[in-house]
């Protein structure tokens, strides 16, 4: 398990490539404990909505905009993701919003190219000084619709979004361009690892059609210094209270949000 901090090398290859990964970021213990309880948490499947990709296939997800004092609240509160993504803003860190998003198997569907910028542009967030955390809680594969990502792309800077099925995607002839010119990588992850990136950065994944769900927790963080000037669909600057190690395991999988 790792500590609280990126290395240099992590912080240049952020700002390289628009990403850094995380090996074995929270233990299996505690990956064990947050897939059982998502799995099996009523509340989360019942507020969970779906999103058709255009192709056949649906994606289901869960978002909050604040987190609470349960198990949820535990891993986008903890200091080795939030002390992380300080030396990446370089500035205080708060709770834009997390998300579970849950990629069946056989039916999870596809996630068009996008940014995260391209839609928190448009909540008044005037500058690029956020970070997405996804968090594997399954094995994340080709097989199974793992992320994707176009190393270097958060330079190109936002990009136009279009509605594709009932997602919005980036431009599609700037994306095609960038794939030309920029290396896809598949991101396979296992439970526990985490993947650090740019708002700026393209990224999408395949449609599930293997016999494994790849679900997912992703905590996005956004810069006390970059506060939105206006209210929108997540929240203004809000103190963010960071947990140590031991509140994972310390946290009751009854307290579900």
């Amino acid at each position: 398990m790792s500590g609280s901090t990126l290395t240099n090398d992590d912080l240049v290859a952020y700002q390289r490539d628009g990403y850094v990964l995380v090996r074995q970021l929270f233990h299996p213990q505690e990956i064990a404990l947050l897939r059982d309880t998502a799995k099996r948490d009523r509340a989360l499947d019942q507020q969970a909505y779906g999103r058709n990709d255009g192709e056949g296939g649906s994606v289901r997800l869960s978002l909050w905009n604040h987190p609470s004092d349960d198990l949820y609240g535990m891993f986008s509160r903890n200091r080795r993701v939030v002390d992380r993504v300080e030396q990446i803003l370089v500035d205080e860190p708060y709770h834009y919003h997390s998300k579970m998003i849950m990629k069946e198997a056989r039916t999870g569907g596809a996630w068009a190219w996008h940014q995260d910028y391209g839609y928190w542009y448009e909540n008044g967030v005037l500058f690029p000084n956020l970070c997405s955390v996804f968090i594997a809680v399954d094995p994340a594969t080709r097989a199974n619709g793992c992320l994707q990502v176009l190393r270097a792309s958060h330079a190109m800077g936002r990009i136009n979004h279009v509605k594709a099925g009932d997602q919005t995607g980036a431009d599609p002839e700037r994306v095609a361009a960038a794939v030309e010119r920029l290396e896809l990588v598949y991101v396979e992850m296992n439970p526990g690892d985490a993947l650090f990136f740019h708002p700026n950065l393209l990224h999408r994944s395949d449609q599930n059609r293997s016999p494994d769900d790849r679900w997912a927790l992703v905590c996005c963080y956004n810069a006390r210094g970059n506060s939105p000037y206006k209210d929108g669909r997540h929240p203004r600057y809000t103190p963010l209270e960071r947990v140590d190690d031991e509140s994972i395991l310390a946290a009751s999988s009854s307290e579900i949000r």
